[in-house]
C-alpha cells in the first residue's frame, strides 16, 4: 500500500531475543523527556487478545462484532477482526493513529518494510550481523564493535539512542 501516513515511521529491527522490547521500554521515556510524542506498532506472530475472556467486550467481540471499541475515561482501544487479510499492511495500521497527537511512530517487527530502521545486534547473537542490514538502516545499536558504514550506537545507552532519534527527527522535519 502507498505510504499515506503523515508521521515518520522508524523501525527497530533485530532477531528475536535481542532485546527490542526491553530497549523500547527504556527508549520511549527518554524520547518523551525530549518532548517527542511516540506511537508504537508492535508486530506479533501470535494470535493475541487485548481483551480478557469473561469480560463483556470480549464476549461481544466473540459473538461476531467486526469491530469493538472499549472506552474508559483513561483510555480507549479499538479491536478489529481481520481473519480475511492475507497480510498486515504497516501503512494502513499507521494511518489509524491520530497524527495530531504524535511526532513519531516506532515500529517493532515488520523487518522487510521499506522504512528507516535502527538495527539491534548483541555479541551473543549467533547469526551473521549482515543479514540484518538493508538499504533502509540508518544506524546500528550494539554491545560490541562492528566494522560498519552506519552510526554505531551503544545498545545499553538508551539516552544516546534517544538523542540520535531526536536529531534524525529534527533533520527530517527540516527537510519537509
Amino acid at each position: 500500500m502507498k505510504n499515506n501516513v503523515d508521521l515518520p515511521l522508524l523501525g527497530i529491527t533485530a532477531w528475536s531475543g535481542t532485546g527490542k522490547t526491553t530497549l523500547l521500554k527504556k527508549l520511549i521515556p527518554e524520547l518523551r523527556k525530549r518532548k517527542i510524542r511516540v506511537g508504537m506498532i508492535k508486530h506479533t506472530h501470535h494470535d493475541m487478545d487485548v481483551d480478557k475472556p469473561g469480560k463483556d467486550s470480549y464476549e461481544l467481540r466473540k459473538a461476531g462484532a467486526d469491530q469493538t471499541l472499549v472506552a474508559s475515561q483513561q483510555r480507549w482501544a479499538l479491536m478489529t477482526e481481520t481473519p480475511e487479510l492475507p497480510e498486515l499492511d504497516l501503512y494502513y495500521l499507521a494511518s489509524r493513529f491520530n497524527a495530531s497527537q504524535l511526532d513519531l511512530i516506532l515500529v517493532e517487527g515488520f523487518k522487510g518494510e521499506a522504512i528507516p530502521k535502527i538495527a539491534l545486534y548483541r555479541h551473543i547473537n549467533e547469526r551473521d550481523f549482515n543479514e540484518l542490514l538493508d538499504k533502509h538502516i540508518i544506524a546500528v545499536a550494539s554491545d560490541c564493535k562492528l566494522e560498519i558504514n552506519y552510526p554505531l550506537l551503544d545498545i545499553n545507552n538508551p539516552e544516546t539512542i534517544a538523542q540520535f532519534i531526536a536529531d534524525w527527527l529534527n533533520q527530517k522535519n527540516k527537510n519537509k
